[in-house]
């Protein structure tokens, strides 16, 4: 008897679930279309996460650990050549521990996108670190922290990045000597396995500090954001002062696409480019009493493992001023803001900054004729170096000719090469130092 029951209430229930299937679209379905809807949805989440996991995994797999296997057919893991980065010589670093990347969306910008750019780099380095003298797997020999981090090289090719590890209160302090009153600071950032779930809080902090230990002190800081569902916009704080904002902007495609960041101190005021875009202009935001005199670096929120950061080529100089007042009244200046791809006379689109505000004076001063004069630092054979000193005086002067109108007729050209080094060919500050490109009134 309880054997004929139990297979009563089986059956019953098998007959009640054909019930439903058959009356999926009826009135049953109409009670449960909510429930049911929000089932579906978590079910294809759950599916959407686990191949995105999977993805990711063999992306970050492939970024750091030399050797693992890839899918030659998945796009997310293929290789291909990263941007090149601002180096005039072609030689940065020794690195021979290839790794994968993910394919980025953008590419580099063009000069003409760059040609309303007018960020002008300080012209007094007082620190370069391309990571050239460390090696990969250490931490960098110039930086300092209370977390950790490594020297890693991306793709095939011998540059090298700094991957920095996202924690509350872990700064990453470059040796920078202590912050003048009037500075710039650039550098370039990559990060990897961003996606629509990326934390609205995943942000680098650039901090201006005065306190050079593992504290915050007093500060200036600015979030750049990393959220990729919302343009969640740039928080920025300072202490003592009474600025805590939030200043808007899209940059959810820049962060993809490893972008320049610019930054331009002039005592209280603070400016802060994205590649060719300035986002935060405040005109009394860095304290003066005490004097914000240390640069640290914080990275937030970023997914273990999943989501990760990584920075190079970081110069600070002094200065940043306008060019234009001392090329009239001192009849030349020299600059080693005009950047160029490695090995090459392709200026790189950031540098316009400068180049507009030649072009300004030249504009201004209809009389006035200009040389432009180009230099390398030491690395390469003598000859290498005066060809290419040569032909980045001429790209400049092609600059100035194509984007900005001016008659060529005006600009005479010439390349010395490594022959008048102003700085210590041993270093990488004195490399950064030595190459530049000068403008002599004539």
């Amino acid at each position: 008897m309880k054997t004929s029951n139990t297979l009563i209430r089986f059956f019953t229930s098998l007959l009640f679930i054909f019930a439903f299937t058959l009356n999926a679209n009826g009135q049953l379905l109409k009670k449960l279309g909510k429930r049911a809807e929000r089932a579906a949805e978590r079910t294809v989440e759950r599916r959407v996460d686990r191949e995105t996991s999977k993805k990711t995994d063999q992306v970050l797999d492939s970024i750091l650990e030399p050797g693992s296997k890839q899918n030659p057919t998945d796009p997310q893991i293929s290789t291909p050549t990263p941007p090149q980065t601002p180096s005039p010589t072609g030689t940065s670093g020794q690195g021979t521990n290839p790794t994968a990347t993910p394919t980025v969306s953008g590419g580099p910008k063009s000069i003409q996108v760059y040609s309303k750019f007018d960020f002008v780099p300080g012209d007094n380095i007082i620190f370069f670190d391309d990571f050239s003298n460390d090696f990969i797997g250490d931490f960098p020999s110039k930086w300092n922290t209370n977390g950790s981090g490594e020297v890693v090289t991306i793709n095939n090719s011998t540059e090298k990045w700094f991957e920095i590890i996202a924690g509350h209160s872990t700064f990453y302090i470059p040796d920078v000597p202590t912050l003048p009153e009037e500075y710039t600071i650039e550098f370039d950032i990559m990060a990897t396995g961003l996606d629509p779930k990326t934390a609205s809080t995943a942000r680098l902090a650039v901090v201006l500090s005065d306190d050079k230990s593992f504290k915050w002190g007093n500060y200036a800081r600015a979030y750049i954001p990393f959220c990729q569902y919302h343009p969640v916009g740039f928080l920025v704080h300072n202490r003592p002062g009474d600025i805590s904002n939030t200043i808007q902007g899209d940059i959810r495609q820049d962060v993809l696409a490893q972008p320049h960041i610019s930054v331009a101190v002039n005592k209280e005021r603070f400016r802060l480019w994205v590649n060719e875009n300035k986002y935060i202009d405040i005109p009394r935001f860095v304290p003066q009493n005490p004097r914000m005199t240390t640069l640290k670096f914080e990275l937030l929120y970023f997914k273990d493992s999943k989501e990760r950061m990584f920075i190079k080529n970081l110069k600070v100089a002094e200065g940043g001023v306008d060019l234009r007042r001392k090329l009239i009244s001192e009849g030349s200046v020299s600059t080693n803001g005009i950047l160029f791809d490695s090995g090459s006379a392709n200026i790189q689109p950031q540098s316009m900054g400068i180049i507009l505000q030649i072009s300004q004076v030249l504009q201004q001063e209809a009389g006035m004729n200009l040389k432009i004069v180009g230099h390398t630092d030491a690395d390469g054979s003598d000859e290498s170096n005066m060809r290419l000193s040569k032909e980045r005086a001429e790209a400049v002067k092609n600059a100035l000719v194509n984007v900005y109108n001016i008659d060529g007729v005006r600009l005479s050209t010439e390349g010395k090469g490594e022959s008048e080094p102003v700085g210590d060919n041993g270093t990488p500050d004195g490399k950064a130092q030595n190459r530049r490109v000068e403008f002599i009134k004539q």
